[in-house]
């Protein structure tokens, strides 16, 4: 899965209804008291690709494009035969190894009996040789016996040792396949709409090619692009409300989540031409998860609107502004 954020591709507009206070705000700011900046742009949301981590054959994608989803809700379903088929021999591999493992035992068992053995043959010759009972060569036959027994003994417990890393291998490999088959079903990462679909049943798709494009509602804000004098006194945090065009009766609350370290050119999609003839600061409004979490079904696509920002909190908010949208309006 990769997030990717929406640049004036989609923008999402909270769709209420009721009545609050009319909102009139003229396009070059006049009309607000000292303590306000605003700006005009668009209400835009975080995109989040659905995509399988390996390439593969779409076998089920479950959501259509609009649809609501929920957040763990099970969205694309991809092939698994071929994986499971793999699955099947790493399990045969890691019976064949455990199995490779047990002679491998079986046989130190009797390389250690070989072993002690030959030891105490060694011991006997050992004193023979002192009493004068046997030659040198003997001796010399019966200790070199003991050194092959001991060579032998530490072969056969090396080949455990790796039949042991050949059985880890396999597990590591049955593990690997498992967790592919897992990520083949594509869950939702939260609560959204799709944007997009991308890809149908029986396509092949590549690795991270996305198949669904979802709108998520966990990171809805407006950009709007102010100058220097502006944005270099706003703190992050500030307070904000934003006004939709189609929507002019609401004053959605909002905050300052991010202001641009960096000037630019105001991009084309401001229609101001005065500002897009001015280097500004890109500042995010970020609108509370709180007031769109649960209300999903609210959330459409398509407006533009204004950001109102309050520089300072001992400024006041005219009385239009200050009233926000009637909780009630989300039961």
């Amino acid at each position: 899965m990769r997030r990717t954020t929406s640049a004036g591709l989609a923008a999402v507009a909270l769709l209420l209804a009721g009545a609050a206070a009319y909102v009139l705000i003229s396009e070059n700011g006049e009309g607000l008291p000292d303590g306000f900046v605003q700006g005009n742009g668009r209400i835009e949301a975080e995109q989040v690709e659905i995509a399988p981590t390996m390439p593969g054959r779409v076998a089920q994608v479950m959501a259509a494009e609009g649809s609501l989803v929920a957040s763990g809700e099970v969205l694309v379903e991809m092939d698994t035969d071929e994986l499971l088929a793999t699955l099947d021999r790493a399990k045969a591999e890691v019976a064949l190894a455990r199995q490779t493992k047990a002679e491998a035992e079986a046989i130190v068992l009797q390389r250690q009996s070989e072993q002690l053995r030959a030891t105490h043959e060694l011991d006997r010759a050992r004193a023979l040789l002192a009493g004068q009972n046997i030659s040198e060569t003997v001796f010399e036959e019966r200790e070199t016996a003991h050194h092959v027994a001991v060579a032998v003994h530490g072969a056969a417990r090396a080949r455990v040792a790796t039949a042991e890393s050949q059985i880890a291998a396999a597990q590591a490999e049955v593990r690997r396949i498992a967790a592919q088959i897992e990520d083949s079903t594509l869950f939702a990462p939260m609560e959204g709409r799709v944007l997009y679909r991308l890809a149908e049943p029986g396509e092949v798709v590549g690795a991270g090619e996305p198949i669904l494009t979802l709108l998520s509602l966990e990171d809805v804000y407006m950009e709007v692009f102010l100058p220097a004098r502006e944005a270099g006194l706003l703190p992050i945090g500030a307070e904000a409300r934003i006004v939709l065009d189609a929507l002019p009766d609401f004053a959605i609350p909002a905050s300052v989540s991010f202001v641009s370290p960096e000037a630019q050119f105001t991009p084309k999609q401001v229609e101001t031409l005065s500002e897009r003839e001015q280097l500004v600061f890109r500042v995010r409004v970020r609108i509370p998860e709180n007031l769109v979490a649960g209300r999903i079904e609210h959330v459409k696509t398509g407006l533009r609107g204004v950001a109102v920002i309050r520089l300072s909190s001992d400024s006041a908010w005219p009385e239009a502004l200050e009233r926000r949208i009637p909780p009630e309006l989300f039961e």
